[in-house]
């Protein structure tokens, strides 16, 4: 990011997304006064290309303003994280009006890709899309995680295809679109903000020009765009909210006294000791974090397997440096204020958002052994 975006950025968190971090975990409520602020900036439009009237930039500043915003509330980055997410699809394919939209900061989408059918093989898609014979689909699917539900713009949406080979097709679909349901709100343990919850399709009719890319094509731009831009920028969500358990639990235990010793818990060798591998984990992954960029833009060979890695070792690092976090800090932990169990919760959700850990473990060991994945 340039100077000026990232002064306008920080500016929006000081003022906003800090300042609602709390109520928007406590409550469940969408954060949306963060999210008007983000596109009013012209920062939705990030990645936007510049000749739709975006900023043009790539992967890099995306992770870090995802990074920075994961930081102060888990919920707003990854609801940041997925429309990013999404307008991969919509950059490469998607028609210039809502490009232009997304640029200006007036459109925030999101992806529906998971189903009750496929569980966390998201690239399966067990939803339909049918012909209607008048220019129309009908599509017809339990999506069963969508962050945003509710109140993005679009989703970009997976079916099987409509007629063509392959394993699926994507569509650009309205979040107005008749036939499309939010069967029950989102209430989780953490990201309790970004309302990630199912919707469901029961004859959804959409223009047949709301293809993205050909019938069929559904599976290349999701493992070939989306998924790398998703590996990367959940990473970098996760890598915030480990920066700032981290800053907390250290801030905590400098400023905490044990009155009859007459110190800190901080000069205390084994606090000492646990603050220090929350910084080197956290650390670890930005490193890696950043390198898995770097393969990325020089398409480099390892870049997959980079990619793979790095949301595996962000999705163990978050969940052993946010308990970690807990421990240092003790029952001061558990109140709201001290902020620490929202970070611990929100890690919650590294390691079983799709692809899980343990499938990226399975794939990365594959590699590491010379078997085909």
């Amino acid at each position: 990011m340039d100077d000026p975006n990232r002064a306008a950025l920080a500016g929006i968190i000081a003022d906003i997304i800090e300042r609602d971090a709390i109520v928007v975990d406590s409550d469940g409520v969408f954060p949306r006064a963060a999210i008007t602020a983000l596109g009013a900036a012209g920062l939705l439009g990030l990645t936007s290309a510049a000749d739709v009237g975006g900023m043009g930039e790539g992967l890099r500043a995306a992770a870090e303003m995802v990074e920075l915003v994961g930081r102060a509330c888990g919920s707003t980055g990854m609801v940041l994280c997925m429309h990013f997410v999404g307008n991969t699809a919509i950059e490469r394919c998607g028609p210039r009006g809502v490009r232009e939209a997304v640029a200006a900061g007036r459109h925030l989408t999101s992806v529906a890709l998971s189903e009750a059918g496929s569980r966390s093989h998201f690239w399966v898609p067990v939803g339909t899309a049918t012909d209607d014979g008048d220019g129309h689909v009908r599509l017809d699917a339990h999506k069963s995680w969508v962050t945003s539900a509710g109140h993005a713009d679009s989703y970009v949406w997976s079916s099987k295809p409509l007629a063509a080979e392959g394993l699926s097709t994507l569509w650009l679909v309205p979040s107005g679109t008749a036939g499309l349901s939010c069967p029950a709100p989102y209430n989780g343990l953490g990201l309790r903000g970004n309302a990630s919850g199912p919707i469901r399709a029961e004859g959804a009719r959409v223009a047949r020009d709301a293809l993205l890319g050909a019938d069929g094509e559904g599976h290349d731009i999701m493992m070939n765009d989306m998924n790398a831009c998703f590996l990367t920028l959940s990473s970098a969500c996760y890598v915030g909210i480990m920066d700032a358990a981290t800053t907390r639990a250290a801030a905590h235990v400098a400023s905490t006294q044990i009155s009859y010793l007459g110190q800190s818990l901080a000069e205390l060798p084994t606090v000492r000791a646990y603050v220090a591998r929350m910084r080197i984990k956290t650390d670890m992954v930005r490193a890696l974090l950043s390198d898995t960029i770097t393969a990325v833009e020089a398409g480099r060979a390892d870049a997959s397997l980079r990619l793979m890695e790095v949301k595996a070792a962000a999705g163990e690092a978050a969940t052993e440096v946010t308990d970690l976090a807990m421990r240092v800090c003790g029952g001061a932990a558990f109140r709201k204020e001290v902020g620490i169990e929202r970070h611990f919760r929100d890690a919650r959700a590294a390691t079983v958002m799709a692809p899980t850990t343990d499938v990226l473990y399975d794939l990365i060991g594959k590699q590491a052994c010379g078997l085909p994945t």
